[in-house]
């Protein structure tokens, strides 16, 4: 009976190394929302990372993190650097990229709870247009003039390898909800400090 019974316990153990090895190499979370603001107002909030604890879900769940900044204010080097509590972890973000009013890439290095290097992309587009003032005759007229966007929409996304350890992880929590979650919150939250 006891030699029945490791055959089962081994078979199991081999079952889920299978499922857990089955499991996608690569992951993508993303989000979109409509933004009551100019792409060029978002795009400042975004590619600014001291901008960033006035809106970011995260900064509000360990209010006593240790965060750092280096490089420049905005723009690509500029860097942000935490520690915190179980909540938040610590790691490292760095813009890469940036394309005023179009688009902001970041490096995103986990250092806890487990070491993981993500991509990080906020990808911007116009959402419904305005006449700017002294051109709205022009535009009457069919002579074209300025416009700008009242609206933007932000798509966050962020994507990564998925070593072992993540992929088992993933078996109980739900990385596109937990992750997708917050960046839902994240966008709410950045369009309510830019509509005041």
């Amino acid at each position: 009976m006891t030699g029945l019974l490791f055959v089962v316990i081994g078979c199991a153990v081999a079952l889920l190394a299978l499922v857990v090895y089955l499991q996608p190499d690569h992951f993508v979370v993303r989000r979109e929302a409509v933004i009551d603001a100019s792409p060029r107002k978002v795009f400042a909030a975004i590619n600014n990372l001291h901008e960033w604890e006035s809106w970011s879900p995260w900064a509000k769940l360990d209010p006593n993190a240790e965060i750092r900044y280096e490089g420049p204010a905005s723009g690509p080097g500029a860097t942000f650097e935490w520690s915190g509590d179980k909540n938040v972890g610590a790691g490292r973000m760095t813009i890469v990229d940036s394309r005023p009013g179009e688009r902001v890439d970041l490096k995103l290095d986990m250092r806890k709870p487990i070491a993981a290097i993500h991509d990080v992309s906020f990808v911007l587009a116009p959402e419904g247009e305005a006449a700017t003032e002294g051109h709205w005759l022009a535009r009457a007229l069919g002579f074209g003039g300025g416009s700008v966007a009242r609206k933007t929409h932000v798509v966050w996304s962020m994507s990564g390898k998925a070593g072992l350890a993540s992929k088992a992880m993933c078996l109980v929590l739900n990385r596109d909800k937990m992750v997708g979650q917050r960046f839902e919150q994240g966008l709410e939250n950045l369009g309510a400090r830019l509509s005041k």
